[in-house]
């Protein structure tokens, strides 16, 4: 066949967008390149909403209380020392974190065995239960007894990690997780306001709360509101949640991933399901035994800089603080609640797609130690702008003063961006999809273990630090800088063990 029949058969469309000279070999570049770039998996759209809905649940509970736990503990006649009242807020904190770090790894093990949706359902009903048992509370004692409880229930948050996990692949996960990720922050938009604006009601509202079950009970309120939520969370979860442990779904064909490009798939026969290792063997695996590591001092730090914001804003101004209101402390809370959700909302996913996770986990735990140091800029502005005779701050002063707020609740939402990450590199460095569960119940274990004593010792060491003036009442500040860093150095031992997930 001559070379103009060659042209002649030739069908294909010539145009200004075809090589003017073809090789083979480009032709299978170009294919190659196309097959390595797997297509994502689309995201099952309700189950994710769902399972947002039911995560919403915990932060609205937990951070309700923020705003006026320094000031329950006052009305409680604890002690007549304002220093001191920061020991009894984090020993409330403590109770609910250890009780929590008791049931966390049971609750996933029970998971792995009942499904994850019991264990969802029942965790948030007992997160009802305990909220309303802690506004009803009169006593440090039922307070102690109503946040053990909560933190009982609340120790399915594993579980809830682990159904994203199996809702989602490493194809669509840069879009599944920041979404995920936004429950967090605003549950702690909604919380915060909703403890400052009806925590004292009858008080603050005496026309249409002023009734003398809200006098005797001034917390119940916003407890009865963060209840009424998780009841609306139980009640959509339980219709749009489907269960995602594999042994116990529907549907337990397995599907080939060579599925064909009409939507066909072959059926295969199920295979045999893993074993999940066990806690010993998990530990052995460097990069679960260093997430777990480094999951134990993010946890720390943030905790810690959660308790010590809010007793800095409630101390006075000559104590070091900011002397603000329960509404004012709501105030910032929510901003910083505001702040995490533009984070996950607007860069989460960017990062995601563009950077390694282990390298984003690194920087992110990098930026506590400023978080920490950028707190004593705020007293200064504070005492700069007091105004000796009436005791109130100027207006410019308060204008600077919250825009030195804003800064470092931005610095900390950034950092927080680690426990999202946290969470990819668990699902992704997991030994397998049968021991995904008590990977993530592992390191959320040690996340809970360092929340079970950290409000306690650094609400202890910050009122020490200003009863007894340590280093001009600052000792406080220059520990959590040392741990910060010593967390910044345990995070590098993450990006030498883990898998990358760009590139």
């Amino acid at each position: 066949m001559t070379p103009a029949n060659n042209i002649a058969n030739d069908t294909t469309n010539y145009d200004e967008t075809c090589p003017l000279l073809r090789t083979t070999s480009n032709a299978h570049n170009a294919e190659a390149q196309i097959a390595e770039k797997p297509k994502s998996t689309p995201l099952p759209k309700a189950q994710l909403a769902a399972l947002c809905i039911v995560r919403l649940v915990e932060p609205i509970t937990f951070t309700q209380l923020f705003p006026y736990v320094n000031e329950f503990m006052s009305d409680l006649h604890l002690t007549d020392d304002p220093s001191k009242i920061g020991f009894y807020s984090g020993l409330v904190e403590s109770a609910f974190a250890i009780s929590q770090l008791c049931s966390i790894y049971q609750w996933a093990r029970l998971s792995d065995v009942i499904g994850r949706r019991p264990v969802i359902f029942l965790g948030i009903i007992g997160l009802v239960i305990t909220t309303l048992m802690f506004g009803l509370s009169k006593s440090l004692a039922s307070v102690l007894v109503a946040r053990c409880l909560g933190g009982l229930f609340s120790g399915n948050i594993a579980v809830i990690h682990s159904v994203l996990g199996e809702i989602t692949d490493s194809t669509n996960q840069m879009v599944a997780f920041p979404i995920y990720g936004l429950a967090w922050p605003i549950g702690s938009i909604i919380g915060p306001l909703m403890g400052g604006a009806f925590s004292h009601p009858a008080s603050k509202y005496p026309e249409i709360l002023g009734y003398q079950f809200l006098k005797d009970y001034p917390y119940f309120l916003p407890c009865f509101i963060a209840s009424t939520f998780a009841i609306i969370g139980i009640f959509l979860g339980f219709i749009f949640l489907e269960e995602t442990l594999p042994s116990k779904r529907k549907d337990k064909k397995s599907v080939s991933p060579n599925a064909s490009a009409d939507g066909d798939s072959v059926t295969t026969a199920p295979a045999l399901p893993e074993k999940p290792l066990s806690v010993s063997k998990l530990l052995s695996v460097p990069i679960i035994s260093a997430l777990a590591l480094s999951g134990f001092m993010l946890s720390y730090i943030g905790t810690s800089f959660d308790v010590v914001f809010v007793l800095f804003c409630y101390s006075p101004i000559k104590s070091g603080g900011l002397a603000f209101s329960a509404s004012q402390i709501g105030y910032s809370l929510a901003i910083a609640g505001a702040i995490g959700a533009a984070i996950q909302l607007c860069i989460m996913s960017y990062l995601l797609r563009t950077f390694d996770a282990a390298k984003i986990y690194c920087f992110c735990m990098s930026l506590w130690p400023y978080t920490f140091l950028v707190l004593p800029v705020l007293n200064i502005i504070a005492r700069a702008g007091l105004d000796e005779t009436t005791g109130e701050l100027g207006t410019t002063a308060v204008a600077f003063l919250w825009v030195g707020i804003a800064f470092v609740l931005l610095l900390t939402k950034a950092a927080c961006v680690a426990y999202g990450v946290s969470m990819i590199l668990t699902k992704e460095n997991a030994p397998n999809a049968a021991s995904l569960g008590q990977s993530n119940g592992l390191v959320q274990f040690t996340m809970c273990f360092a929340r079970s004593f950290a409000p306690f010792v650094v609400s202890a060491l910050f009122a020490t630090s200003l009863e007894y003036n340590l280093l001009g009442g600052y000792l406080w500040l220059v520990i959590m800088i040392m741990i910060s860093f010593l967390g910044m150095t345990t995070s590098r031992k993450i990006k030498q063990n883990s898998v990358k997930t760009i590139g």
